[in-house]
């Protein structure tokens, strides 16, 4: 079974927060809320620097998937 590349994430521990969880490399949580990231993977320096960009644009995907989810419950 293949996971899908990304999923909503809920906490009622955190009611305000939206969870998106990026289920590929490399793996990440990002809050919505306030955009903070949580990166599942440790990277070396050079890792970082190149995963600037990378993470710009998987960060970009997670929120147009989140507005493509919420668009499709308001059907």
């Amino acid at each position: 079974m293949e996971l899908p590349k990304f999923l909503l994430g809920d906490n009622t521990d955190h009611p305000t927060a939206i969870y998106i969880i990026h289920t590929q490399y490399p793996r990440f949580v990002i809050n919505l809320e306030n955009d903070e990231v949580e990166w599942f993977e440790d990277f070396t320096p050079e890792d970082q620097k190149e995963l600037e960009t990378e993470a710009e644009n998987l960060v970009a995907e997670a929120t147009a998937f989140y507005d493509r989810e919420v668009s499709r419950y308001d059907e």
